[in-house]
Formats: structure tokens, sequence, C-alpha cells
């Protein structure tokens, strides 16, 4: 058990993308000390290379938690090993950092979430737009715009390369309103604080480089019990249309928010990730008119000082997760959150199968 003097030494699971990312973090962030580096392939090798060398390295998750017994161990695996590798990991007694999503069934999450008060360790999940001070601010005005809002989100993304070869192995656990979408769910709760009651959902299978039951381009819609209702589009592939590819908006009796990123929403940056967080500045415009229906108020910008990159995002999700372990922060709500938007996105996947609505 680490004392809040000690560093928490910490098992890095997967090193692609965000596992990479993940490592950097704990590296540079004083409080960490990462005890091994764990994935099937060749990827440790070259994170292990990229963090100056000299850490253990490991191919299969039971042997590395046996040789490092780790305080805390960091998942950034494909979906389908989520639930495996969390549960085993909080039986190990060690907290857990994970990606989104949980796990990839609503039941496994919620397993997840047993297993940590089993063991009364620390799960927290990797919801990077939480630890967005632009995005706060995005949910913070959209919560002064009246009820009901109308949320209009999408993030499409026209991979090609390694980030097509990245798409294509996480649908073959998940769609992308699943993966991405759980993001903007979650962004739509928080704007709302009210209960979604249905989603619709739409999908195409665009390619036949994806399993069959599968759809590369799929649309939810979300209705709120106080009237809000929202949408969130998502493609991945080289087909993907870069037109209108990044909205963020956000409608109210009030007037709207809106993301602006002119730099993020230009074309050909559409599968870049760091462009993906990035929002440069907000617009916010006011709905009330004069006596001759002229606006009263002129639109406002905002534009964001602290704006983090990808990697300074994930030192900031890092450093929360340390607090979580020495404050003993309670993460009861964070958990809950998690849950509950798998839970939506699951719903929209059962839509787009079904044809169907799916009341929740």
């Amino acid at each position: 058990m680490s004392t809040p003097t000690s560093s928490v030494r910490v098992l890095v699971v997967g090193c692609g993308n965000m596992g990479a990312s993940h490592a950097i973090a704990y590296s540079t962030i004083d409080g960490f000390e990462i005890c091994g580096i764990v994935s099937t392939g060749k990827s440790k090798e070259v994170l292990n290379e990229r963090l100056g060398g000299g850490y253990p390295l490991f191919s299969d998750l039971t042997t590395a938690l046996e040789e490092t017994k780790p305080d805390a161990v960091c998942i950034s695996t494909y979906p389908d090993t989520h639930e495996a590798f969390a549960i085993q990991s909080l039986e190990s007694g060690c907290h857990v950092f994970i990606e989104k999503p949980l796990a990839d069934t609503v039941e496994g999450a919620e397993r997840v979430v047993a297993a940590a008060e089993k063991a009364g360790k620390k799960v927290v999940v990797g919801y990077i737009l939480r630890q967005h001070p632009s995005w706060e601010k995005f949910i913070e005005v959209a919560q002064g715009l009246g009820r009901p809002l109308v949320m209009r989100m999408n993030l499409n993304q026209q991979s090609h390369g390694y980030m097509w070869t990245v798409h294509r192995n996480l649908m073959k656990s998940l769609s992308p309103i699943v993966d991405c979408g759980v993001h903007y769910i979650d962004v739509m709760c928080q704007m709302t604080r009210t209960k979604p009651v249905q989603v619709n959902a739409i999908g195409a299978r665009l390619t036949e480089e994806i399993p069959a039951g599968n759809y590369n381009y799929g649309q939810l819609q979300i209705r709120f019990e106080d009237g809000s209702v929202g949408w969130y589009e998502a493609g991945w592939g080289p087909m993907i249309s870069e037109t209108a590819f990044f909205v963020k908006d956000v409608i109210g009796p009030k007037g709207c928010v809106s993301i602006v990123a002119k730099n993020a929403g230009a074309t050909g940056k559409s599968d870049n990730v760091d462009s993906h967080t990035k929002t440069e500045s907000l617009r916010v415009h006011y709905a009330p008119l004069d006596a001759n229906d002229q606006f009263v108020q002129e639109d406002t910008w905002i534009d964001m000082q602290d704006e983090p990159d990808h990697q300074e995002l994930c030192n900031r999700e890092q450093r929360y997760f340390l607090k979580a372990i020495r404050e003993n922060v309670d993460l009861t709500d964070h958990l809950q959150d998690a849950v509950n938007s798998l839970r939506i996105a699951f719903a929209c996947d059962e839509s787009v199968r079904t044809g169907q609505p799916v009341m929740l």
C-alpha cells in the first residue's frame, strides 16, 4: 500500500497511442514510478526506448503482476480486454486507470465497478474531456442557456495509414458511436443533468474491411426527461467526408454556444488525435431581441488561454488519478457516469441493429 510520501508504482499495459501518452505522464509526474511495460507485440520495446530504456518488459499481464507487484495498473489495450484486465488488477490489490470504455458490455462495466468496491481500490476511467478547462467552460455556458437544450456534436475521421489500422482493430469489438460516443454522451448528460429516456440511431457499413455485424458510420439521437435532445455522429475510414466533421454546438431558449476550432476543424486533420480535443475559442450567442426584433447583445468570444494539448490532458488525467489514490477521493459518481454513458451508447448500438428506438 502506497503512503503519501512514496511513489505509486504503476504497471503500463498497452503501448499504443493512449498507453504511450499515459506512460510519458507517469515518467514526468513526481509521485509515479513505472515498474513495468506490457504489450503483446513490439510496441513495448518502442515505448521503452522512447522513455529512455531500462524498464522491465512483459508480454502478458499475469506474469507482469506477479513479478512487479505494482500499486496501480494503467490499462490502454483494446476494449475487449478491459474488463478481464481491470478485474485481475483489482484482485491483485492494485488501483486501476483504464481507458474508456470501462468494458465492452454494460454488465462487464458493472462487474469492474463491483470488483473495485470489493477490493477497496480506485478506478479512474479515461474521460479526457473532463480534464479539459475549455470543455468544462462549454458545459458551464450550456447549462446557463435555459431548458430544453438542443445538443449537436460530431467527430468524423477520414482515417488512413496508422489511424485506419487503429480504427479497424477497434471495430473488431466496438462501433465508432460506442467508442467515441461515450465521451459526448457523457458531456450531454453533464449539460442536462437529467435522465435520458430514449435513444434512436442509424448506421452504415461502408467497407468490407470490418466485421459483418459492425458499421463504421453511425449517428445517434437522445431524448432527455426535461425535453432536451442531442445528436452525435461518428464515422471512421478513408471514405469519410471532411465537410462539417467537427461540430460542437448547444442551443437553448436564451441562445447558443459553439466550440469554434479554426485550426482543428481544418481539412486534412480529422484523424489527428491532438485536434480532437482542441477548442481554441467558444462563441456565445444571445437570443434576446429588442422592440424592433434586433439582437440586444452582440455575440461574445471566449478565447481559451489554458489550451492543453493531448499530452497535457493525459498528464492532468494522471494527476487526478494520483490525487484519487492519495486523498481517497470518492469515485462513486465518476464510475456511475461511466457505466451510464456506456449503457446509453450500447442502447444506440441496439437501435442501429434493430432499426427501432430503445427506451432507457
